[in-house]
């Protein structure tokens, strides 16, 4: 990212060829307003003037530029500076989203698998109910994966929802196996009742608290990446003041006025200038880093219960724990709805398949072993890591487009905004707003209004 802006220029001259403008000719002037399609040809001088009606690039020498030339000049320094940001901030942008993409997948990823893996537990335990646990267990997941990836959904509702319709398949498959097709107002009976009588103990309470703060992590991780892309297009258009714009004007297209074509603007001069002109965005610099740490201390935060991977695929041994809880305390809980919804219409079971499971050794009830590379934990341990490089990328934006190769800057021929001169000789102002007042080159009143929102937005996600 470094030596962006003199790079950018030193590519254009030696595409164009360029030399040095004679004072009496504006030869080279006019091809490097054609080939850069700065304007309509018809704009273009063969000869000098005097510039009288020129707003920023005045000379007391004769000039090439009109008018007409300065304000179409003063659209491409805008274009080129916004080119320049959208250049800079290109792999910090391309590192987030890609990441947003990734995590979303293997959210999805999990979700799948943790399904899978529950259903066929259920299948291995509990046969004669398995089928029919399929489309509860289904809507379960569904609504969990909605709840990550943004829903503002109950998730101690939607687990104590998925139990409530599992009890009767638990109930009449397991408890009371010779008890078949229950009528449906029965089984509602029996539905209803499980939050009374708690035939799974603490088990949906302990997994919606799991999903909930596991849940969460997962959804502050994306919801701040999501931020991290609008902060870099807010700042990849932003809109410059007139000061600004007038300064850009004068550093980089000023100079062809007077036949420079070639020349580059003193380090100090480039440096007041982007200082100034980006100072609103160097404001955002140390609520930058702060964003960086946060997600680092968010990351750190996601493990044990709240390590969203070891609770998705830790679902399937917490609900074979709480069936199994349920057939152990089958004829309390007999007695319990018997109480409250009266005795079934029973009916012989035509075939009952059954499997008591009480032995967990030939239950495979241990998690799929995943790669190390598709894991949660794996790829914000390597986001981070990237991301790092990029904690001072608004601080040092300024300068960044200012650095120079070694063969170039103060000491040799430069432009100072007036002439070609040696060095820069006034004061190099610092970084961010306060500094400005000292800015020789621009003069910068306040913080940009959208700038002090996306700041806002920052703050707000750094004390989440």
């Amino acid at each position: 990212m470094g030596a962006l802006w003199t790079n950018y220029f030193f590519l254009l001259a030696c595409c164009c060829g360029l030399g040095v403008g004679s004072p009496n000719t504006c030869d080279e002037v006019r091809k490097v307003f054609q080939l850069r399609q700065i304007g309509p040809n018809q704009l273009l001088i063969s000869n000098p003037t005097q510039g009288s009606d020129l707003q920023v690039c005045i000379s007391k020498n004769l000039t090439c530029c009109t008018k007409k030339m300065e304000e179409k000049y003063q659209v491409a320094a805008r274009r080129d500076i916004q080119n320049l940001l959208q250049m800079s901030s290109t792999s910090l942008k391309f590192l987030i989203s890609r990441n947003v993409a990734a995590f979303q997948e293997t959210f999805e990823s999990l979700m799948r698998q943790a399904e899978n893996h529950t259903n066929a537990i259920l299948q291995e335990s509990y046969r004669s109910m398995a089928d029919q646990a399929v489309g509860p267990m289904r809507e379960l997941f569904t609504d969990i994966g909605l709840f990550l990836l943004g829903s503002e959904l109950n998730v101690d509702e939607l687990v104590q929802r998925f139990f409530d319709a599992l009890f009767p398949l638990v109930y009449s498959h397991l408890i009371n196996p010779g008890l078949s097709d229950i009528s449906p107002g029965y089984a509602e009976c029996v539905r209803s009742s499980r939050r009374d009588v708690r035939p799974f103990g603490g088990a949906p309470s302990l997994l919606a608290d799991q999903i909930a703060r596991s849940g969460v992590s997962g959804k502050l991780l994306l919801q701040a990446l999501h931020l991290g892309i609008e902060v870099i297009n807010t700042t990849d258009h932003l809109q410059l003041s007139r000061e600004c714009r007038r300064a850009l004007l004068k550093m980089n297209y000023c100079p062809h006025c007077q036949g420079l074509t070639q020349s580059k603007p003193c380090m100090g001069y480039c440096l007041n200038v982007m200082r100034g002109c980006l100072a609103s965005m160097a404001e955002i610099d140390i609520h930058w880093r702060e964003f960086v740490r946060s997600l680092e201390g968010l990351s750190a935060r996601m493990q044990g219960t709240q390590d969203l991977e070891q609770v998705l695929l830790g679902i399937h041994m917490l609900l074979h724990d709480s069936v199994g809880h349920a057939q152990k305390n089958g004829p309390r809980l007999s007695a319990q709805v018997h109480k409250l919804c009266g005795p079934p219409n029973r009916k012989p079971a035509q075939s009952v398949s059954i499997q008591h499971s009480s032995s967990r050794e030939s239950i495979p009830l241990k998690a799929p072993v995943r790669a190390s590379g598709d894991s949660l934990a794996v790829r914000r341990r390597d986001f981070l890591s990237s991301l790092r490089h990029y904690r001072t990328y608004y601080g040092g934006l300024a300068d960044q487009l200012c650095v120079t190769e070694p063969d170039y800057g103060d000491g040799l021929s430069c432009w100072n905004g007036t002439d070609i001169v040696k060095s820069y000789t006034l004061r190099v102002v610092g970084n961010g707003i306060k500094a400005q007042s000292a800015n020789p080159e621009v003069k910068v009143k306040e913080a940009d209004p959208v700038i002090n929102q996306i700041i806002d937005k920052l703050k707000h996600i750094n004390q989440t």
